[in-house]
């Protein structure tokens, strides 16, 4: 099964790239991966304080899980599955790529107000030839309905 890779974060155009890869999961008979990484420098080391804060960031993970998974399994009928890694979010991206031979395309959101500067995506960019699968790119600011037709 092809599988629609996302990278889940808190920002608005990550609901868009959610939608997008929801939508052509439905339509190709495919699967949703919800990748969620969290940064090294988050977790603090030493007595047991760092377990505590993986712990409060899975939680927090978890849940905003839940609010797309919802969604999509009750509307584009698809069943996500989350993935939680801790490191570079684009490292991390690259080497969820590489260790499920399933992925078929990564899902990235791109905030127009940002003019382009979004630190995992210039990496995949960057690398994009040795990737395994295509990077498709959902503009933050387009339209449900837009999502709609064209997927």
């Amino acid at each position: 099964m092809r599988k629609f890779l996302v990278l889940l974060d808190d920002s608005r155009e990550c609901l868009n790239a959610m939608r997008f890869a929801a939508m052509r999961a439905a339509n190709s008979g495919g699967g949703v991966v919800i990748l969620s990484v969290i940064p090294a420098d988050d977790i603090q080391h030493g007595l047991g304080v760092a377990d505590l804060m993986r712990a409060e960031a899975h939680e927090r993970i978890e849940a905003h899980f839940e609010v797309f998974a919802k969604w999509m399994r009750s509307r584009p009928k698809v069943e996500p599955e989350l993935v939680v890694r801790e490191g570079d979010p684009a490292e991390e991206l690259i080497a969820q790529i590489t260790e499920d031979p399933e992925i078929g395309v990564v899902v990235l959101g791109l905030d127009s107000d940002k003019g382009g500067q979004n630190p995992v995506l210039t990496r995949l960019l960057r690398e994009a030839s040795t990737l395994a699968c295509p990077i498709t790119i959902v503009p933050g600011d387009i339209s449900k309905e837009r999502l709609e037709a064209i997927t």
